[in-house]
């Protein structure tokens, strides 16, 4: 959970850290956090803006990876599997009719329906294979290191750490320092 992380991250700021080695029990340092948690939602409110342009950011992110995912991707590589097939059962169809030389106008009519969907297949394989291609190519350039940075993963991050930030020193901080204060 993000507030737990930020919550530890606050724990070990050096004041609250130095205030809370004076209790030789450790029980100070869990009280704290035990508060910290009980008042999530206050502590919290205090950077609401920044969680509100964090979710922002994941909603955006997100509906652009699903526009980009959807139905090509499946079109993409279902159309030449099924036109590949069935091209193949319609050549064999039509030519053991030319063979048997049973209905040759027939015959010649399944043999060409055949070669269209072969050339279908064969051209939304190559069309697929580019698309696959340009994508692996974009990715790449998309990060020095190799790894693969989400579409809108950037922005997520600023935001999420800016929220982060935003969480510890209006929110966290404060309370924590306000509890040590009462304390002491």
């Amino acid at each position: 959970m993000e507030f737990e992380r930020v919550l530890q991250c606050a724990l070990d700021v050096v004041d609250i850290r130095s205030a809370l080695r004076r209790d030789l029990t450790g029980r100070a340092a869990r009280r704290l956090r035990d508060l910290a948690l009980e008042a999530m939602e206050e502590i919290a409110s205090a950077a609401a803006d920044e969680y509100r342009d964090y979710l922002a950011a994941r909603e955006t992110r997100d509906a652009r990876e699903a526009a980009e995912g959807g139905l090509w991707p499946v079109l993409a590589v279902l159309t030449p599997v099924v036109a590949a097939v069935a091209a193949a059962v319609l050549l064999l169809i039509g030519y053991g009719a030319r063979l048997a030389e049973v209905a040759t106008g027939f015959a010649t009519s399944v043999v060409t329906a055949g070669w269209v969907l072969a050339f279908t297949a064969a051209l939304t394989a190559c069309i697929g294979l580019w698309a696959l291609l340009r994508t692996a190519l974009r990715q790449r350039e998309g990060t020095s290191d190799g790894r693969r940075e989400p579409v809108g993963g950037t922005d997520v991050d600023r935001a999420r750490e800016r929220w982060r930030q935003a969480l510890l020193e209006r929110g966290l901080l404060p309370y924590l320092r306000s509890h040590l204060v009462a304390d002491a």
